[in-house]
């Protein structure tokens, strides 16, 4: 089993990277969300992987982080109709930290603003992810490449507070999420819940 892969950063596109290693290059399929943080082309970078087997094809998924992965799995494995392609475009429309915390509070509406998934698949990942998800726990931060400072505090729970805080104001789950990911991107390191909320809301 391919675990995770590290190496040179060939290319790139929203979905997909191409990782060059050992001599070779991989195709790597990402969500939106993982693409967000990869460092520039010819950097090294390293996502942790699920390595999917059909009769007619073997795909390599990458992810920033383990938790992202295992989630993948959790989706793939888990939820009838979800295929690797449905659960990349569910990750790749809402943080790991937006979905896990409306799968626990049963957020119907929010899951199924995500594209090609309706209410039914939507209750689907309720229903059938909900007690497999535990506790909520802060996420860990996985630097990426060598554009992340190393030894950076983990900020997704605090991404999520000023998600939480934007949808306060009015936003919309989505594109709150989007706002304050690409806030955590530019502010860089260590930040607080109130920069977050103030980048997002100036861009």
């Amino acid at each position: 089993m391919i675990t995770s892969i590290h190496g040179t950063l060939v290319a790139t596109s929203p979905l997909l990277a191409v990782i060059e290693t050992g001599g070779l290059g991989y195709d790597v399929h990402i969500p939106v969300t993982t693409a967000e943080k990869l460092p520039v082309t010819g950097a090294q970078v390293k996502l942790h992987t699920l390595a999917v087997y059909r009769e007619d094809a073997q795909t390599l998924y990458g992810f920033a982080t383990v938790e992202e992965r295992d989630f993948f799995r959790l989706l793939i494995d888990n939820v009838t109709g979800v295929g690797p392609k449905g659960a990349l475009t569910i990750m790749s429309k809402l943080s790991l930290s937006l979905l896990e915390s409306a799968i626990r509070a049963g957020d119907i509406a929010t899951l199924a603003n995500c594209p090609g998934i309706g209410k039914k698949t939507a209750e689907r990942l309720v229903v059938e992810l909900k007690s497999k998800l535990g506790a909520p726990t802060a996420g860990e931060s996985v630097s990426l490449g060598s554009s992340s400072p190393a030894g950076t505090a983990p900020v997704d729970s605090k991404q999520h507070d000023a998600v939480m805080a934007l949808i306060a104001l009015g936003y919309k789950a989505a594109d709150a999420d989007q706002a304050v990911r690409r806030a955590a991107l530019a502010l860089g390191g260590r930040v607080t819940t109130e920069a977050l909320v103030k980048k997002a809301l100036n861009g």
